[in-house]
């Protein structure tokens, strides 16, 4: 870790945690490494979903109930 990390306290269950430190053993890395990048992850995931959002945000809306009539017009339901 870099002398620019920061500290933060997270509980876990019990079992939750055995098999974090586990892992982290196993994989020759730190829990804290195993949970940043789980955490780069995550926010990587957010980050194409707000781009997908944006992407279809000029995409007309439909409502449920036209989308169902859509359906029951086209034989569908």
């Amino acid at each position: 870790m870099s002398n620019l990390s920061k500290r933060s306290t997270v509980y876990f269950e019990p079992a939750i945690h055995q098999a974090l430190k586990m892992r982290a053993a196993s994989s020759d890395v730190s829990v804290s490494e195993l949970i940043d990048e789980a955490v780069r992850l995550l926010m990587r995931e957010d980050q194409e979903d707000l781009a997908a959002i944006s992407e279809r945000s000029k995409e007309p809306e439909i409502t449920y109930e036209d989308f169902l009539n859509e359906l029951r017009n086209d034989g569908k339901i």
